[in-house]
């Protein structure tokens, strides 16, 4: 068990918790900024966490919620106050209603997570501050620092794992619910040269073609709310083009974007696709998470082998863009 000490302080209104971990703070700091990582201790045993949205920048929001024993799902989301890479995060914590929306009628904690390097690894300092005494003490009695503790209960072995999630793994393909996927990379460039690899067209006929023998002859991007963007591809020789359309609906530079996407031609099959870079050790983490109309449509496009294509445009990403 991670876990030092706890203490409650009534009168400050908080609540810490100390842990320290046998690895360094780039380690255990990059299991709470990758997604596919604090899935798996976000959660108390028994409770498995899922982020549909997790964006580490000031500003940023996650969305997530528990699966329960008995298949209830209760949810809850982050506002990022503050993030300062590699030493501490300030986020705004609550609770969702059913419909996703922000649940302001129940109680909006503020956590601050504070990184520290030891002399055996690292040491996380993780705050919880209340708005009152009484809230405090509504929380504990709800079960917050046993659920806590059950969570961090399970880190260890998160950072003991320094392959799953290492740069030089290919496109990994989680479903999540009857209708999304979450395709993951950590592409071997910082968080400025993968944003900019994706929104230069010069950049992006480069590596964005998939096997070889293709080309990138429409190249048109969207590059703030509302715009549309258009991609072709065909064969050299000008034979079987194809290519895809979509509208710009959220944009901030250099994290996340979300857009439409449809093959032109099968406009009614539109996907909404969020992507989210966030710096870690060795690069950038790239997630991509695709909201399908259906089930069905998902599995059949990712039938297609759209990971194996996707991950032979960011092999070439790396190899003929950014290590230029």
């Amino acid at each position: 068990m991670p876990v030092t000490n706890v203490s409650k302080d009534p009168q400050a209104m908080t609540m810490t918790i100390v842990a320290d971990f046998p690895v360094p703070v780039r380690r255990l700091w990059d299991a709470y900024a990758d997604p596919r990582q604090l899935e798996k201790f976000w959660g108390p045993v028994g409770w498995p966490a899922t982020f549909t949205r997790h964006d580490m920048y000031p500003g940023g929001e996650s969305q997530y919620y528990m699966t329960g024993p008995d298949g209830e799902k209760p949810a809850a989301w982050f506002e990022f106050i503050a993030v300062t890479e590699g030493q501490s995060f300030e986020v705004l914590d609550g609770f969702s209603k059913e419909n996703g929306s922000r649940d302001l009628g129940s109680p909006v904690m503020r956590m601050v997570f504070a990184f520290e390097e030891t002399t055996e690894g690292s040491r996380l300092v993780h705050t919880t501050h209340f708005n009152s005494a009484a809230e405090l003490e509504q929380i504990l009695e709800m079960g917050m620092e046993e659920g806590t503790l059950s969570a961090m209960s399970q880190i260890d072995a998160v950072v003991a794992d320094l392959q799953s999630f290492a740069a030089g793994q290919a496109v990994k393909t989680q479903l999540i619910g009857d209708h999304q996927a979450r395709l993951s990379r950590v592409i071997r460039g910082t968080l400025d040269q993968v944003w900019k690899a994706h929104h230069d067209p010069e950049l992006l006929r480069k590596w964005q073609l998939g096997p070889a023998g293709w080309t990138m002859p429409v190249c048109e991007v969207g590059t703030v709310v509302g715009e549309t963007y258009r991609y072709e591809w065909e064969r050299e020789g000008g034979q079987d083009r194809f290519g895809f359309t979509g509208t710009v609906l959220e944009i901030e530079a250099p994290h996340r974007s979300v857009t439409t996407e449809a093959m032109i031609g099968q406009e009614e099959t539109a996907t909404t696709n969020e992507l989210t870079l966030t710096p870690v050790d060795g690069g950038t983490l790239l997630s991509l998470l695709v909201t399908y109309p259906d089930e069905t449509l998902r599995e059949t496009i990712l039938a297609t082998g759209m990971a194996d294509g996707m991950e032979t445009s960011y092999a070439r990403l790396e190899s003929e863009v950014l290590s230029v």
